[in-house]
């Protein structure tokens, strides 16, 4: 039986908020701190205003309220800034590692993120890791928390309950939909959030011991 591994990509295996943060700081020196919890709050916001938005345009217009919110002047085609910046954005260290541990174990891995295609295809690279599937926003046409990544992944690779575990740090994003529709999953809390941990299987504050708590998990 084919055992999958899924993923967020933004936020657990590549560094979101220092993109973002330094993004912004490119703009608004000594503010990229300040605006990114802005930034932060109304992205999802934008995402669920127009699902079919992508995310290059996502990334843009949220810019463009932090900016407008905090009160500071953005140059229209300032607004890129953060799309073209994306796939140089960091890959934490111990994303590499943990990934390949996971494949020399047996498992695939694959990609359920709110990004577009090329954004996603530009990151790859940087992971260094082979993926097996990416499961976009663009693909499905809505973004997490929606639960149609999952369900698009489900559906197209046999994968259930019985041979999935979803790995994520965004307890909104990811742990929430995961619980909802019965998914095993793993919360990587990188920023010892106070969000509830009993909706996730297990909770680490990093990847060093995945293998380990996905295989744990996977058995329970």
């Amino acid at each position: 039986m084919t055992r999958w591994a899924t993923f967020d990509c933004f936020g657990t295996l590549v560094d979101w908020r220092h993109g973002i943060a330094t993004g912004i700081e490119l703009l608004f020196p000594g503010r990229g701190a300040e605006l990114l919890e802005v930034y932060n709050r109304i992205e999802p916001q934008v995402q669920a205003e127009q699902p079919v938005r992508r995310y290059r345009e996502v990334l843009a217009e949220s810019l463009r309220r932090t900016a407008a919110e905090a009160g500071v002047e953005l140059v229209p085609d300032d607004a890129s800034v953060l799309g073209t910046g994306l796939p140089y954005w960091p890959v934490f260290p111990d994303v590499r590692p943990a990934l390949t541990a996971l494949r020399e174990a047996g498992w695939r891995l694959a990609l359920l993120t709110n990004c577009d295609r090329d954004l996603i295809g530009e990151t790859q690279r940087r992971l260094a890791v082979p993926i097996d599937v990416t499961v976009t926003a663009e693909d499905v046409g809505s973004y997490k928390p929606g639960h149609a990544h999952f369900t698009r992944f489900a559906s197209s690779f046999d994968a259930t309950r019985e041979n999935w575990v979803h790995i994520a740090q965004s307890h909104l994003h990811d742990m929430v939909p995961a619980q909802a529709l019965d998914i095993r999953r793993v919360w990587i809390n990188r920023h010892a959030e106070d969000h509830d941990p009993s909706i996730a299987d297990a909770v680490l504050p990093g990847l060093g011991d995945l293998v380990a708590t996905v295989e744990r998990v996977h058995a329970s």
